[in-house]
């Protein structure tokens, strides 16, 4: 947050913002002066829901589609004009987002894998971590989870500065099991790591989550590495396991969190309608920094 309030604010196309949890965090990312916005939705139900929690007109400019499908169409093509820097999803369902952002003529394709990711901070955990993908890629390859880690370490190194991230590759036990196949992923995307075949990454796995987090846990189970006890990165096998580890940690561990999609010509804000006000602004900060490093190459 601190960061994001020291750079120039931010232009946000938020699609179908007729909820006021999307609407209350777009207005406190406003008033921190992280960012501008225009709403692209049904103006009488973005107006009704501006008045609600009490959102003024400064910042602000509403587009009017009547439909969810145009909105997410029109505000993909705000950002791949540069009218706007960021995409945030408000009360449109993801495959309706994610179909717009894939367009082939106004779409934000790079060519890259998109994927999702998660900054988080436990009241448990001496330092944020990342955490993928818990949103987009449902059974990944090896080739695809190459390209999921990837994504994730450049989002650390180049939004938040990491010369070199550690990554801890989780599975359920920390050894190679032929009968557990996300542990031989593990063991490769590590050789990779060694081989330079993802960059600026230490990788280390299959490790189990307590081995991974905990150096105790690791000491007692004999095992030597650089990345147990202090990962910065948790990379899940699969969405299944992300999703339920997230939740976990969101609603037992009491973490805070922010959302991003990596992989696409811009930021684009991807959060549930069940997520808080305070994720949703925290989310509009991490991609807004990203949109600076996206810019300027910061």
């Amino acid at each position: 947050m601190d960061l994001a309030k020291r750079c120039p604010s931010q232009k946000i196309a938020v699609v179908a913002p007729e909820d006021d949890s999307s609407l209350e965090a777009v207005k406190l990312a406003i008033e921190e002066d992280i960012a501008e916005a225009i709403l692209v939705g049904d103006k009488a139900l973005i107006e009704k829901e501006m008045k609600k929690v009490q959102m003024g007109y400064a910042k602000v400019e509403i587009v009017d589609e009547q439909d969810h499908d145009s909105a997410a169409l029109r505000s993909v093509r705000l950002v791949h004009e540069k009218a706007a820097a960021l995409l945030m999803k408000g009360k449109v369902h993801t495959d309706t987002l994610l179909k717009a952002v894939l367009d082939k003529e106004v779409g934000l394709r790079t060519g890259s894998l998109l994927s999702h990711a998660f900054v988080m901070e436990s009241p448990n955990y001496h330092k944020l971590f990342f955490l993928t993908d818990a949103a987009m890629n449902i059974s990944p390859t090896l080739e695809q989870k190459v390209s999921i880690m990837q994504n994730i370490v450049n989002l650390a190194c180049n939004t938040f500065q990491y010369e070199k991230v550690k990554v801890a590759v989780l599975a359920a036990v920390e050894t190679v099991n032929p009968k557990m196949p996300c542990t031989a992923d593990a063991a490769c995307l590590s050789k990779m790591a060694e081989r330079g075949q993802i960059t600026r990454a230490i990788v280390d796995g299959p490790l189990a989550f307590d081995n991974a987090i905990s150096r105790e846990s690791a000491m007692v189970k004999d095992i030597k590495s650089e990345v147990a006890g202090d990962p910065d990165i948790l990379f899940f096998p699969d969405i299944q396991a992300a999703n339920m580890g997230y939740k976990i940690l969101m609603y037992l561990g009491k973490c805070r969190a922010a959302g991003t999609v990596l992989g696409a010509r811009a930021p684009v804000i991807l959060t549930s309608r069940a997520d808080s006000t305070d994720s949703k602004l925290y989310s509009i900060a991490v991609n807004a920094l990203a949109s600076m490093q996206k810019i300027h190459g910061l």
